[in-house]
């Protein structure tokens, strides 16, 4: 039997940057070089987004790296990758994003039980200075209170 560790690549940046209000688990259409290497945990979310073409949604700026060990048939690490999601699912999302403000960012990319390749999206509103503050005071009081908890323990 052969085990796997599980790959979970996030985007941190994404959290930080938008209100992250609905979230799909999206299929990518991917080649064969790709899959090898996110299976080694060589892709990079940052400055990724999604966007419609016609009826179909499309991730731009997603970076594979190129497979060590491919051949001359190597993909290109930044090329735009269709995203596989439900008639029902792409209607929801192009609604959502009609309205001014909204976007599609991607938030997790892992491999699934099957060894299938999915991308977590989420539909998001840009934060304001204000709401980053708000964030980072947040978190620093979440980990304060966590520093006080583990010293009684």
């Amino acid at each position: 039997m052969k085990v796997e560790r599980s790959i979970v690549i996030k985007n941190k940046k994404a959290s930080f940057d938008y209100i992250l209000l609905d979230t799909f688990t999206a299929g990518m259409v991917l080649t064969g070089t790709e899959i090898k290497s996110i299976r080694l945990g060589k892709a990079n979310l940052t400055d990724s987004y999604a966007c419609f073409y016609g009826d179909e949604l499309w991730v731009k700026g997603l970076q594979i790296s190129a497979y060590e060990n491919g051949s001359y048939n190597n993909h290109d690490p930044k090329r735009d990758r269709k995203l596989l999601l439900t008639r029902r699912e792409l209607r929801k999302i192009e609604r959502q994003t009609k309205e001014t403000g909204f976007t599609i960012v991607p938030t997790k990319m892992f491999i699934n039980e099957g060894g299938w390749v999915k991308l977590e999206i989420a539909v998001a509103k840009g934060k304001k200075a204000y709401d980053k503050r708000e964030s980072l005071k947040e978190k620093d009081d979440r980990r304060d209170m966590d520093r006080v908890y583990k010293s009684r323990l």
